[in-house]
């Protein structure tokens, strides 16, 4: 058969941004092997699993292994990634495995951990993905990924990613926020990425809704906060889920896109002092999307604002501070305020050399009771090359900068060179 001749071509050899692909235009893609079925009459069933619409650049392509049944009415893919790297720390290190977390930076500067080199292979990744169309509900999906990160940044168990049904625009399960744009993250090799970007999977219950150029989407997520406690403060369970919501508008055939977003949150603690339950109102608003200037060149963009949504960033989801202690009273917490944005662009050199770089930081603000060795921002760069080798192979290699300042304006640097080699099936 012949190969795609729009953009799943690219998705399919990872040479590039695209966006869903239309039906009538799509055929079996040589990659794919079609194991047995009727692929002719699950054209449109095959168009879906090529979609990456709010999928982020390390999320996995389309899959290898495709299966149909006689009438074309169901489509399962199974597919991933191996995906090694190698990585060397100089001038300053992160001993978090190949995580490149800003905020963990040693401050003041560790001597003993000043250079460091490891390799890991636990962010390859396994999918299973079946489309299926029926007369009732219109097209349902079904999707199970996992990796093999369980173990902490250098362990190797195995770890469920995400897990939803999807039907029709209603979306329940295991999967990316509502409030995370994920087209609009620049490529790294790094799997943790800038540290101001948005990057969260929650349990939800979503309805995204397309009307002509706008998609819209809201969702119920399972809470998750991060607490700074003291002798006075509880921690407790969340009683209210988040609720994040978005407004986008796309152009370019859907290589474009201006997305806004809100995210409310209801952050419960104990007042041991007061003997009572309470809670501090979070909230974020956020401007994301990316930008294809010319076919060769695409921009990216996020940033947000608001307070106690700490979670939600790359640089702050493990730092507990989506609550901290008030120092106007005794047991009283607060969700501080917090600012994050990331700016990055892909060039595409030719048809498998591409290059990415991108800037980002992350603020926390009111943390003086925390102490002056308390965090107060991040900085992350990032500069990175990748050549694919072949359809399904790709290599790259990435500089990374990265910066922690504190309150009392100490800080402290890591630097890391990754090398990476990575087959897609």
């Amino acid at each position: 058969m012949k190969n795609i001749i729009t953009a799943a071509i690219m998705l399919a050899a990872g040479t590039g941004i695209a966006s869903a692909v239309q039906p009538d235009t799509l055929y079996i893609p040589q990659r794919s092997i079609t194991i047995t079925g009727e692929a002719g009459k699950a054209k449109d069933l095959v168009a879906i699993l090529y979609n990456r619409q709010n999928l982020h650049f390390s999320d996995p392509s389309a899959p290898r292994f495709l299966f149909f049944d006689r009438e074309g009415k169901v489509a399962m893919g199974i597919g991933g990634y191996v995906k090694g790297t190698m990585q060397y720390d100089f001038g300053g290190a992160i001993d978090q495995g190949a995580s490149f977390v800003t905020y963990d930076i040693p401050v003041p500067a560790n001597p003993a951990m000043r250079n460091q080199f490891f390799a890991n292979a636990n962010q390859s990744t396994i999918f299973l993905q079946m489309i299926g169309r029926s007369e009732r509900f219109g097209t349902y999906e079904v999707f199970v990924r996992t990796n093999f990160s369980g173990g902490g940044p250098t362990g190797y168990d195995l770890k469920l990613k995400m897990a939803y049904l999807r039907v029709g625009y209603v979306t329940a399960g295991l999967t990316n926020s509502v409030f995370v744009d994920g087209e609009a993250g620049t490529p790294t090799i790094d799997d943790q990425g800038p540290a101001g970007e948005m990057s969260a999977k929650n349990i939800q219950l979503q309805y995204m809704p397309k009307i002509g150029p706008l998609t819209l989407g809201v969702s119920a997520e399972m809470p998750s906060a991060g607490y700074r406690e003291d002798k006075l403060v509880q921690e407790i369970k969340q009683r209210v889920p988040d609720i994040p919501a978005f407004i986008q508008y796309g152009w370019n055939g859907g290589k474009s896109h201006i997305r806004l977003s809100g995210l409310l949150r209801n952050l419960s603690y104990r007042d041991l002092n007061a003997g009572q339950n309470k809670f501090a109102t979070g909230w974020a608003a956020q401007v994301s999307g990316l930008i294809n200037v010319i076919p060769q060149l695409t921009l990216f963009y996020q940033g947000a604002y608001g307070r106690g949504y700490a979670r939600y960033i790359n640089d702050l989801a493990d730092a507990d501070v989506d609550l901290i202690p008030d120092a106007s009273a005794p047991g009283k917490m607060k969700a501080p305020q917090m600012s994050n944005f990331e700016g990055g662009l892909q060039i595409n050199a030719t048809k498998n050399l591409f290059f990415a770089a991108s800037y980002s930081e992350a603020h926390l603000y009111g943390q003086q009771i925390l102490g002056p060795d308390a965090y107060k921002y991040g900085r992350y760069l990032s500069c990175t090359a990748f050549y694919n080798l072949g359809e399904d192979l790709r290599v790259g290699i990435e500089y990374l900068r990265g910066s922690r300042h504190n309150i009392d304006h100490s800080d402290g640097h890591a630097n890391r060179l990754i090398g990476m080699i990575q087959l897609t099936f």
